[in-house]
């Protein structure tokens, strides 16, 4: 009879690049988006007439619907599994976004906005997790950072289908329907996928499983143990999980916050360049978007042969240094403004991976997508109030000012990652699973 080979000794194959792509669907989803519709608001705001309140409530619904997709989804896709939600929320993305194309006034607009939001947010701790179960350990972090820096890729495209669609008549609507597109051809890509494997043996279907891994390998596999378990969701709470749970929080917000921060001094940056005005701001913001998506490519390699804690720490402090240069030093000159852009930009690579690394290594297999949820639910807090707060803050107290508020976000996130930040480099999931705070292992995980 064939000894099993172990999941961590399989080569990176097909079915893996297969699902770290189709997988990684979810956050271009999120960054086409949650950028197209700031350029279809210019088509938008004088047809619909809408004023400074509507804009940003439509500026922040689809974020609310997040808030409710990531934290709700995250546990039902732990109780009925992967697959089934993984193809089911990518129907409904396309379904709303073109549904979005007939709105005609205010509220309707909302309405579709929040509801996006929501079936967006359900797919981010499904896909997550799917692709964390599928990874052996060398690939881990190379295949969570792919979905980072897909966030950036479908927030590039999206801006270059703006500027494309800016000076059609009735563009906001094929703006609006436009996500229909990748929609279809990640469903197309996601429709043979097979479940997890680990969420499999956690339900007890070990045969399933078995027969699924021969079928996709072509022998027998085995799993470091993985026993049933019964999803709840209240082991969030416990005393091993819920420091976890306020830890990658944490990093999570003290990431996010700034990033909108840059993302709104971005136009700045771009003015100066010259393409501040009307459809050329679109094509500028790409430059915005591929600064952050280059700072994704070297992390996705650092995050092995640096590990993941030296890489936070360090990440940071360099993003603070940013941060405070542009806050305290008025009128730098613009090679210095892009510099300071620059590095903020490149070092956030390092922590945009982990809020994501985090979560899905830390947690075991039957609440993964639930802290997924949870997790990124909160974060999303800090990013509603800072969409909101933003333009209120620039106006009162300026951008240096806005910058320095930033700088001193970073900071905390330096000072949480020096405290707690765990190395789970070469780690297999189920002892990162069984990982304290501290680093030393749980007596109870569960």
């Amino acid at each position: 009879m064939q000894q099993p080979r172990n999941f961590d000794d399989l080569k990176f194959s097909s079915i893996h690049r297969r699902i770290m792509l189709w997988g990684s669907g979810g956050p271009f989803l999120d960054g086409y988006v949650l950028v197209i519709i700031g350029v279809a608001l210019e088509q938008l705001t004088p047809l619909l007439h809408l004023d400074a309140e509507w804009i940003g409530a439509l500026g922040a619904a689809t974020l609310a619907g997040l808030f409710i997709g990531t934290s709700l989804f995250g546990y039902i896709c732990d109780k009925v599994g992967r697959r089934k939600m993984f193809l089911l929320d990518i129907i409904a993305i396309g379904v709303i976004s073109v549904a979005t194309m007939f709105v005609s006034t205010p509220l309707e607009l909302l309405v579709m906005r929040v509801l996006i939001g929501i079936v967006i947010g359900a797919d981010y701790p499904i896909a997550t997790s799917m692709i964390t179960e599928f990874s052996n350990t060398r690939q881990r972090a190379f295949s969570i950072g792919f979905i980072a820096a897909m966030w950036y890729v479908g927030a590039t495209c999206a801006n270059l289908v703006g500027y494309w669609l800016y000076d059609m008549e009735g563009g906001w609507r094929w703006m609006l329907g436009s996500a229909f597109i990748p929609c279809l051809i990640i469903l197309i890509g996601r429709f043979d996928l097979p479940e997890s494997p680990r969420w499999l043996l956690r339900k007890g279907r070990v045969k399933e499983c078995e027969q699924m891994m021969i079928k996709l390998f072509g022998e027998p596999v085995c799993f470091d143990d993985e026993s049933p378990q019964e999803t709840r969701f209240l082991q969030l709470f416990n005393r091993r999980h819920f420091p976890f749970v306020l830890f990658v929080a944490a990093i999570w917000t003290c990431q996010v916050i700034p990033m909108f921060a840059i993302y709104t001094f971005g136009p700045q940056i771009v003015g100066l360049l010259g393409w501040e005005q009307g459809r050329n701001a679109a094509l500028g913001n790409v430059v915005i978007s591929l600064f952050f998506m280059l700072g994704c490519i070297p992390a996705m390699f650092w995050l092995n042969s640096i590990g993941r804690r030296p890489l936070l720490i360090g990440s940071f402090a360099m993003m603070t240094i940013a941060l405070a240069l542009l806050g305290l030093v008025s009128n730098l000159g613009i090679i210095l403004v892009v510099v300071a852009f620059a590095v903020y930009a490149f070092f956030s690579g390092g922590p945009g991976i982990l809020q994501w690394l985090y979560p899905n290594e830390l947690f075991p297999t039957d609440i993964r997508a639930s802290a997924v949820g949870v997790i990124m639910s909160l974060s999303r807090i800090g990013t509603i109030v800072s969409t909101w707060a933003l333009p209120i803050f620039i106006t009162r107290y300026g951008i240096n000012n806005v910058m320095l508020i930033g700088a001193l976000i970073s900071l905390v996130g330096l000072g949480v990652s020096v405290m707690f930040a765990p190395e789970t480099r070469g780690l297999t999931l189920t002892q990162t699973g069984n990982m304290t705070l501290r680093g030393t292992p749980s007596d109870n995980p569960h």
